[in-house]
């Protein structure tokens, strides 16, 4: 997860950040392979990974009407997940983050 997306959860989410490189990841079931592909929440003893993780976190946050819409959305919010993952560092994603960030 990426610095912005940890500070704009944080404004209204008490959690521990943890990057996967440094992260005990066999103690949350996890594989490096997994976790250089997606973002994962642990939570009570649940795993939520990729476009899952993004929609529990958005309920965590009471932003319960976007974590509705991406659940809605099925395999387009997979893909779109999957695509901006992917390209992290493009000008598209950074563009999205910061509008992102403005309006929330």
């Amino acid at each position: 997860m990426c610095q912005n997306s940890i500070d704009w959860l944080s404004k209204k989410l008490t959690f521990d950040a943890l990057a996967y490189q440094q992260a005990p990841l066999e103690k949350f079931g996890l594989t490096l392979t997994q976790c250089e592909k997606q973002v994962y929440a642990v939570s009570a003893g649940e795993t939520y990974g990729g476009v899952a993780a993004v929609i529990f976190l958005l309920n965590a946050r009471g932003n319960r009407i976007a974590s509705f819409l991406l659940k809605l959305s099925g395999p387009l919010g997979n893909f779109t997940y999957k695509m901006i993952a992917a390209n992290r560092k493009s000008v598209f994603v950074r563009t999205l983050s910061r509008l992102i960030k403005k309006l929330t």
